[in-house]
């Protein structure tokens, strides 16, 4: 699928965001940037709920991105939540109405280990080729992403909660700058920043990355007002503090370089990024104009020319788990062959169905290397709980279900699930019954139907009588079908 106009939205805790991009022969090029300072992590209540403040901002922010989002495609939109979205308990009660407000396009909650791949990745596409490492930093507003790569490919990831509107709100809650208290907030910085420093110190790369808001703010203000002449500098940030101490008011800060809508924030993000020059050692750092946003739509075009890195991960579970890659294609094929015969009679998209459907199939014997006892639940938790570059945590979640769910006594946490996800739950489980064998065997031609329901297959009752083995476990399937309010039928035949 090839598509003219592309979007991406950054759902982050400082700022939302939306990049427009015309795509000519697979470059990007930029034609709206909407930008809003919805300071959603500043809803974030001690329990970790969302207040309705923030939600309300975050919806009326929402609604101008669906106007201008009207009329592209689904599949040439993503919209990604970071941080706050991560970590906010009652988000399942208000992202369908943020997806109502941006006009039905779905949110997508992301690891902090993917949001650092896909920053990467825009940052690369916007630096000059180099075969130097790069460490990539970006200070969002909720979480601190580090990135170790090598031109377009990132080799170390990692994610820290700390964040310029956390440590704003956490530090300096009254809105004075003291020496106690910026040093308080550097000190915890550098405290969080100890689980990292062996792999991303000075030595494992040869230039220091900074992206996205606080970076360039931090650059701006270093540069107009001669505290270096070329990016940020270590002297730079020693003067810098010294000013912003002088200064002791975030509500009065005035500060050359220095935005109004970057101002309310901007002490956290200064401390946070001396913690990182102090303990990763750095001296001298440039930016970068591409980052989250700009990552998105470049992982959105390799979705469509068949460069997904869902499938470059599957791959390499595939070959972590030591699968067994024969069982997993029979699986694969005879699933995907009989979601498709109910796809015939269920609304939905059955393209992401059929997406699902196939990497679950390869990936749903993973939990053999842990333990052949019960190993679709080792399968289900790894699926859910693992890095997965370039999945979504729904994404995630949607195939540890199909896991679990592929063998034994159909689990209870699947009550409610939409029948498009039943019908996934049944191919995948047929196709794992019917090559229990794990050879190649000739199967009678077979129809899966749906009627309300009850799921229907029709069979030849010869190749079953010659099938004891087979046959008995389909009864036991109709047992398992009918104890969760469904039902699944044997019929005479090869087709319905």
């Amino acid at each position: 699928m090839d598509f003219p106009t592309i979007a991406a939205v950054d759902l982050g805790s400082n700022s939302f965001r939306l990049q427009v991009a015309r795509v000519v022969d697979d470059q990007i090029y930029p034609l709206d940037t909407l930008k809003d300072p919805v300071r959603l992590g500043a809803g974030l209540r001690p329990d970790d709920s969302l207040d309705a403040a923030a939600v309300e901002r975050a919806v009326d922010c929402l609604s101008r991105f669906g106007e201008r989002l009207r009329g592209l495609p689904k599949e040439a939109v993503r919209v990604v939540g970071t941080n706050t979205l991560r970590v906010a308990l009652n988000a399942p009660e208000f992202l369908p109405r943020f997806e109502q407000a941006l006009g039905g396009f779905p949110i997508e909650i992301i690891a902090g280990r993917e949001e650092a791949r896909l920053i990467y990745l825009g940052a690369a596409h916007s630096l000059p080729a180099s075969k130097e490492k790069r460490l990539v930093v970006d200070i969002g507003g909720g979480s601190t992403e580090f990135i170790v790569g090598q031109q377009l490919k990132p080799q170390k990831t990692e994610s820290l909660y700390m964040g310029c509107v956390s440590y704003t709100l956490r530090f300096f809650p009254d809105g004075k700058i003291t020496k106690q208290a910026l040093r308080a907030a550097e000190l915890a910085a550098r405290n969080e920043l100890q689980t990292i420093v062996g792999e991303f110190q000075h030595g494992q790369w040869h230039q220091a990355v900074g992206t996205s808001g606080t970076a360039r703010s931090l650059q701006d203000i270093m540069e107009l007002n001669d505290f270096s002449s070329n990016g940020i500098t270590a002297s730079g940030m020693d003067q810098l503090r010294e000013l912003l101490i002088k200064q002791g008011s975030i509500r009065t800060l005035a500060v050359n370089g220095l935005r109004p809508d970057r101002a309310p924030v901007i002490v956290g993000g200064f401390a946070i990024m001396a913690a990182i020059f102090s303990e990763l050692g750095i001296d001298h750092m440039v930016t970068a104009t591409g980052a989250l946003r700009e990552g998105v739509l470049w992982d959105l075009i390799g979705r469509h020319h068949h460069k997904d890195m869902r499938d470059v991960t599957v791959a390499q579970f595939k070959r972590r788990y030591h699968i067994d890659l024969g069982q997993a294609e029979r699986v694969m094929n005879l699933a995907v062959k009989l979601y498709l015969q109910l796809a015939r009679q269920l609304d939905g998209d059955h393209e992401q169905g059929l997406q699902l459907l196939s990497w679950a199939a390869k990936l749903h014997e993973i939990g053999l290397s842990v333990s052949h006892t019960g190993y679709h639940k080792h399968s289900a938790y790894i699926l859910e709980n693992a890095d997965m570059p370039g999945f979504a945590k729904p994404e995630q979640r949607l195939l540890s279900r199909l896991a679990m769910a592929h063998r034994g006594n159909l689990a209870k946490q699947l009550a409610g699930v939409p029948l498009l996800e039943w019908a996934r739950i049944i191919a995948l489980r047929l196709g794992v019954l019917f090559h229990r064998s794990r050879m190649d065997i000739n199967l009678p031609e077979m129809h899966l139907s749906l009627h309300g329901k009850r799921f229907s297959l029709s069979i030849d009752p010869a190749w079953l009588a010659h099938s004891p083995l087979t046959s008995t476990a389909l009864k036991q399937e109709c047992d398992f079908w009918a104890a969760v309010g469904l039902g699944l039928d044997i019929q005479h035949g090869a087709s319905a």
